[in-house]
């Protein structure tokens, strides 16, 4: 036992202390268990309050509890948090590689003196033989391990150095030891068990549903547009957005301050003074939005950040659940987007490629289930919660993700699910989904031949008109979710038959599923409200009438400067003006394929319509959502303008930059596109004679097209190549349009 400690005393130091009248959930009890010197597992959400969990019986407890953490910014999190409720600076401490030995020394003699009540360590700090040595120096009342799934390899941060925790745990002495974490599946419960030898203890889980949190997942399509758009709709809210790229966190960070929005990178490319000033910052609502980097964990405890955006898929639904669970902590808002395409996925095992097989293995069940989650059209509440052992009834989701918010239509599934079941019971219950599906829809694989599948009644039977491997996907994905199948992790994902699947059988009755989404179809390529799809104009989105009105000035325009129209203005450029009904030439510069010259050029009239247009008709502009772009840094093309200002021919560009020449045009013609200007006659007089030139500058001069096949068959494919008549057309719009 560590203390006997008596229920005033412990109800007291949480009202003095913390200031909290009573206990959430099952605190109490773990804290008791803690005290009464026993082993205590605690699996609880993110939010539940699992801090308290070991901060209260430390502040009670007769020695200093050691707490060991993966995160050196979670670390001075929680010691300034307790060291806020305290006027005693030395009553928590944290021990890292961020101190340097001044600050060490001073730790360790407010450890001795008895003064440090909580002493935080990261695992490889634990390990080391000096502070081994440290540790036999003072009176330890207990050690926590927070973010225990690190030490499962079926977990989602994996941490080797984890595994090596209890040896040094027993080397020091035998003291209680108290896991924590927020994500563990049935499977990765076991392996903290077993690896912690903790086999014995108390355990201690809380319901995994954070009915607070609403769960969206959107079409991967025009997505730093999507997500600036989101957090200009959320202005002043606290949001953290992931990113799979340090790149990547870095360009959304960017897009985000040039839009106006107090934004900064948190990843591990930036060293710790900047991350330490971000993350303060963050607390202190000096920056309202983090961008982060998924493969960095952010310890940041920030109870009222409002949303947390996806811009990747996340590696695991552990991983999903834990960045997620950083929203609504206090109880309020919280909005959980992600932008999902499969070629997310395909990108992921790709990089597992050089990992152990078992290890890659693991890594594709774990995309598996997160694919799986991201087009369900079930429930997402009960998906997430089914995979982590717990059962829920859809209807208490109240809404609380898309696919309940706007359900889909619901199919009569009692032949489908009877096939699917009885399939699995004849090829023995050895295979996984994919095996499953090869069967039902016939297709003849090594596995299928191997084990004389072809031979099976169910063989074929799922091919139908309108039934494809996404619907059978999506039946087997449901029956796993409802209890009629099951899914075996220890043997990498084989579908086994359940009780009920079993009773379903002997008597089957009326089931409703629901299609997958298929974010790769049609029906996801309208994009909502005002966001242009694929960069382009959404007719039905913009405002028709002015829409009319500037073509007919674009017209206009073209035949007081003898130029064709689309030198003026492209349709896709108008489109987008009678969405964003900029009124100023600086907001003209923001809609796409209109560069600062080209809006001071030809400009001026355009807004002047606009706005006088605004005001006849008293609109009122999305001003908030013109979508500003930083300025493009690419390497590429920055080399292109330098390399055109010194006048180095295109075809050595092209060599050296190890492209061929029609990549290069490409790029030259985006540049052009933008709105700069280049000057590439040096090269045209190389290529071809003034009369040539003049003929093709005439034909565009002319045509009320820049189409490069309508110019070859106009003039003459046997005279002109299609080389020729591009770099004349990089000169024409440059020339006359920027």
């Amino acid at each position: 036992m560590i203390a006997e400690v008596e229920t005033p005393e412990i109800l007291d130091t949480l009202k003095s202390f913390f200031g909290f009248d009573g206990f959430k959930g099952n605190q109490e009890k773990i804290i008791r268990s803690l005290l009464s010197g026993h082993d205590t597992f605690v699996i609880m959400p993110t939010g539940g309050g699992k801090s308290l969990c070991y901060q209260l019986p430390a502040l009670l407890s007769e020695g200093t509890a050691i707490i060991v953490s993966p995160l050196i910014a979670l670390m001075k999190n929680q010691v300034d948090a307790i060291r806020g409720f305290s006027n005693e600076n030395g009553i928590a401490h944290f021990l890292n590689s961020s101190l340097n030995k001044s600050d060490i020394a001073q730790v360790k003699k407010d450890v001795i003196s008895g003064r440090t009540k909580l002493l935080y360590i990261a695992p490889e700090t634990l390990t080391k033989e000096d502070n081994i040595s440290f540790f036999r120096e003072f009176k330890i009342s207990f050690f926590a391990i927070d973010e225990a799934h690190c030490i499962s390899e079926w977990g989602h941060d994996f941490r080797p150095e984890y595994r090596r925790l209890r040896p040094i745990i027993d080397a020091v002495g035998g003291v209680p030891v108290m896991a924590l974490t927020a994500t563990a599946t049935p499977k990765v419960q076991q392996d903290i068990q077993k690896n912690l030898g903790m086999m014995g203890a108390n355990v201690f889980k809380s319901s995994f549903n954070r009915d607070n949190l609403y769960y969206e997942v959107r079409p991967k399509q025009n997505v730093n547009r999507e997500i600036i758009k989101y957090v200009k709709t959320n202005s002043g809210k606290s949001g953290i957005i992931y990113c799979l790229s340090r790149k990547k966190v870095e360009e959304i960070a960017d897009a985000l301050k040039v839009n106006g929005i107090k934004a900064a990178p948190y990843h591990a490319g930036l060293d710790a003074k900047e991350r330490a000033k971000t993350q303060d910052g963050f607390l202190m609502e000096e920056i309202n939005v983090i961008v982060a980097t998924i493969a960095f964990g952010m310890g940041i405890d920030k109870p009222d950040v409002r949303f947390v955006i996806h811009h990747d898929i996340p590696k695991s639904l552990e991983g999903y659940y834990q960045e997620t669970g950083r929203a609504g902590r206090d109880g309020g808002e919280g909005k959980c987007v992600t932008f999902y395409s499969y070629d997310d996925i395909v990108k992921l095992e790709k990089f597992m490629k050089d990992k152990p097989v078992a290890e890659q293995e693991i890594g594709k069940q774990m995309l598996a289930e997160t694919a799986s989650f991201a087009e369900t059209s079930s429930c997402r509440r009960k998906f997430l919660l089914h995979y982590f052992g717990e059962e829920f009834e859809e209807t208490r989701c109240n809404g609380m993700c898309d696919n309940c918010r706007h359900p889909r239509k619901r199919f009569e599934a009692k032949e489908d699910l009877e096939l699917a079941i009885s399939c699995v019971q004849e090829i023995k219950e050895k295979h996984k989904i994919k095996d499953v599906i090869n069967v039902l829809m016939g297709t003849m694989t090594s596995t299928a031949k191997s084990y004389k599948h072809n031979q099976c009644d169910a063989w074929g039977r799922g091919v139908d008109h309108d039934k494809d491997e996404k619907f059978w996907q999506a039946v087997l994905r449901q029956a796993i979710v409802n209890g009629f199948l099951s899914k075996d992790i220890e043997s990498y994902g084989l579908i086994k038959l359940t009780d009920k699947g079993k009773a379903f059988l002997k008597k089957p009755h009326s089931v409703l599923f629901s299609r997958d989404h298929d974010y790769t179809s049609a029906e996801y390529e309208q994009v909502d409200d005002d966001i242009i799809a694929n960069g382009k104009g959404s007719g039905s989105a913009s405002d028709e009438v002015l829409y009319a009105m500037l073509k007919d000035l674009v017209k206009k325009t073209a035949k007081a400067k003898n130029l064709p129209p689309y030198v003026i203005f492209q349709e896709p450029s108008l489109e987008e003006m009678s969405v964003q009904y900029p009124i100023t030439i600086q907001e003209l510069t923001k809609i796409s394929g209109v560069g600062s010259g080209k809006a001071a050029k030809f400009g001026k009239p355009f807004v002047d319509l606009i706005k006088k247009y605004v005001e006849d008709n008293e609109i009122e502009r999305p001003v908030d959502m013109v979508i500003k772009s930083v300025v493009n840094k690419s390497g590429l093309k920055v080399y292109i303008i330098q390399n055109i200002d010194r006048k180095v021919s295109l075809n050595d560009m092209a060599r050296s930059k190890n492209i061929k020449l029609q990549e290069l045009l490409t790029e030259i013609e985006t540049i052009v596109a933008s709105g700069t200007k280049v000057n590439i006659d040096y090269y045209i007089e190389d290529i071809m004679d003034e009369e040539k030139l003049d003929e093709i500058l005439d034909y565009f001069k002319e045509s009320d097209t820049d189409s490069v096949e309508a110019a070859l068959k106009e003039l003459g494919e046997n005279d002109f190549t299609s080389e020729e008549i591009r770099v004349v057309r990089i000169k024409f719009l440059s020339d006359f349009g920027n």
